[in-house]
């Protein structure tokens, strides 16, 4: 029997053969990969050095233990760490966003393996695993009688790992003073610490939650009144126009402002929405704010007046907590009824609980619909027979009634069987932007058939239509596509213009009207009290009504990136909203303030239930 060959060396290279392998894959998907924002040569070095102590640390649990170095162990780690880098490439290709703890366990209501993960993998992928199956290769071979490692040398790797764990921590503090205390810019935070140290802080800010409301009280809650005081609650000529009736809320699915009025190949994508607008007050410049919680953030902004938490999604991770929310305060100042609607399992995204938090009446769920294979497509239902299946139910509801109806059909992949296709696909080097436009003018043809079903019963007179998109549909990975359909220029200022969503609120016998408001996702439901005629001064709530939203205000965004009357602030870098040129920082510091106080006040009420403690939240 022939002998194996062995590798009589010091164990040492081996380990080092490892470090230095998911050093550089770590580093090369850092720039390439998340294409973090270099702005001068600490970025650089910062990148350069950060995943160092923490692969050292990592990799010497193959050691630090025993007497000897495990082969085994050290193998495993490489794939264990190289699928960590690997999840958060893949999540980053869509959302340009790191994966939190939080996220992972709410992983099926992110898509799971599915149609969605699969259209993010590339080919070169397998490049970064090349190095676990030499790693692999060579482990065998290498002589276990030559693994022993003296404890002095132990000790040396420690210090070493640990002395780069400080010394890139104190690089990334001169980097950026507020990287810490402004956690939920998680791309300033992979880039300043690195993505490893980034996750084991990731878990740490995982106890914050359970902390914070053990030790809250109602004290907590007098800063954030006092903040709040100073918010104006302008009021307009329109209050009070829709008090009493109906109000119907359509969430459409990844459905993004720039499809309103969009022509492909000398055709509508949205041609009852675009009729539809010239009878209704059109918001034309709202933006996505929502965060990993994508369509339940946007329901949570709706119905609380709160910014969605930075890292998983309040529905899941906060279902029992206290919410002033809409249906609650239609509920006692009106008398209304709340349902929602959704042809999808009640589980998803948690939403069975907090509906109920929340203060649904009912919930109207897959199980309530007739659904088969034929009128089904990607994540399930599609929108027309939704529509139509609603009718009854919605009919069925006392008066007045809060109705929110979630469609489903424009999700990513944007997948829709040929024979519903209404328009023909978009003409660009990406299919997922070219089937975008097939999904959106089936949902704007299944919102055609809603409404002429509700004037054909009679339903429709008598009710407050409110249609906006949830959240974005083609992300920053599809945006040069989306930028060629457009004849746009790839730059700074159409990047956040693709963030903004459609707001249409249509009162029936009221004229259409454009207003051109700077506004967010978290002022609807301002906007929505002010029509209905209910004052909301002394409410915890960060939104404002858009018919009279000031234009100094910005829009905040989780990350703590935000839009203001004249300045962009996006990848730690200030813009001229009309040039988009970058302009010095010192022209976006006013409004510094202003996001770090929303945000952290936002989460101190979630993490803490404060709202518990108040009578009128």
């Amino acid at each position: 029997m022939k002998k194996k060959k062995t590798i009589n060396k010091d164990p040492g290279l081996f380990f080092l053969f490892c470090l230095l392998a998911l050093w550089l894959k770590t580093v090369v998907v850092s720039f390439i990969g998340f294409d973090l924002p270099v702005q001068n040569i600490l970025d650089v070095l910062l990148i350069l050095f950060n995943p160092i102590g923490s692969l050292i640390l990592l990799l010497g649990c193959s050691f630090f233990f025993g007497f000897r170095l495990n082969r085994t162990i050290l193998v495993i780690i490489m794939t264990v760490v190289t699928g960590m880098l690997y999840a958060d490439l893949l999540y980053y290709r869509f959302y340009i966003d790191f994966v939190t703890v939080s996220i992972l366990f709410q992983f099926k209501n992110v898509g799971g393996i599915g149609p969605s993960t699969f259209e993010l993998m590339k080919g070169w992928d397998l490049l970064l695993f090349v190095d676990i199956i030499a790693a692999g290769m060579l482990a065998r071979k290498w002589d276990s009688g030559r693994l022993a490692i003296p404890a002095k040398r132990k000790k040396q790797w420690i210090v070493a790992g640990a002395a780069m764990l400080l010394f890139t921590a104190g690089l990334g503090l001169i980097s950026s003073s507020h990287v810490f205390s402004a956690s939920y810019n998680r791309g300033q935070m992979v880039k300043a610490i690195g993505p490893y140290n980034y996750h084991l802080y990731d878990i740490a800010l995982g106890f914050r939650s359970p902390i914070d409301r053990a030790f809250a009280d109602k004290s907590d809650t007098a800063s954030i009144k006092e903040y709040l005081s100073d918010k104006e609650n302008d009021t307009s000529d329109l209050f009070g126009i829709a008090k009493g009736k109906n109000l119907v809320l359509i969430s459409m699915e990844s459905t993004q402002d720039f499809v309103i009025g969009q022509k492909v190949n000398g055709k509508e994508i949205t041609p009852f929405l675009n009729k539809l607008i010239n009878e209704s007050y059109y918001f034309n410049q709202i933006y996505d704010q929502t965060a990993q919680g994508k369509t339940s953030d946007s329901e949570f902004m709706i119905d609380t007046g709160l910014y969605p938490l930075s890292g998983g999604s309040v529905f899941v991770r906060r279902p029992e907590n206290t919410f002033n929310s809409l249906p609650k305060i239609l509920k006692k100042n009106r008398n209304y009824y709340a349902a929602s609607f959704h042809g999808n399992d009640p589980s998803f995204w948690n939403r069975k609980q907090m509906y109920a938090t929340l203060g649904y009446d009912r919930f109207f769920a897959k199980a309530d619909y007739r659904v088969t294979d034929d009128n089904s497509v990607n994540y399930g239902i599609k929108d027309i027979p939704f529509f139509e299946q609603s009718i009854n139910r919605l009919e069925g509801l006392p008066e007045p009634y809060y109705a929110k109806l979630i469609t489903l059909t424009n999700h990513f992949p944007f997948l829709l069987n040929e024979e519903d296709q209404m328009i023909s696909t978009a003409n660009t080097d990406q299919e997922v932007v070219n089937r975008y436009v097939t999904t959106v003018r089936y949902q704007d043809e299944a919102i055609k058939t809603f409404f002429s079903r509700l004037k054909a019963k009679g339903m429709y007179q008598d009710t407050v239509f409110v249609l906006y998109g949830d959240h974005y549909g083609i992300s920053e990975k599809y945006e040069a596509a989306l930028s060629e359909m457009l004849g746009d220029q790839p730059n700074q200022v159409n990047h956040t213009k693709y963030r903004q969503i459609p707001v249409v609120i249509h009162v029936p016998g009221h004229s259409g009207k454009t207003i051109e408001n700077l506004g967010g996702e978290i002022d609807i439901r301002e906007t929505l009290l002010h029509l209905l005629g209910i004052e909301t001064r002394g409410f915890m709530s960060f939104g404002h009504d858009l018919f009279t939203r000031k234009s100094e205000h910005p829009v905040i965004f989780r990350d703590g990136s935000f839009v203001g009357d004249r300045v962009i602030y996006q990848d730690e870098s200030c813009y001229d909203k009309n040039t988009g040129k970058e302009i010095a920082p010192e022209a976006c510091e006013p409004y510094q303030e202003t996001v770090r106080n929303e945000l952290d006040l936002s989460d101190e009420i979630i993490y803490g239930d404060l709202l518990r403690f108040m009578r009128n939240h």
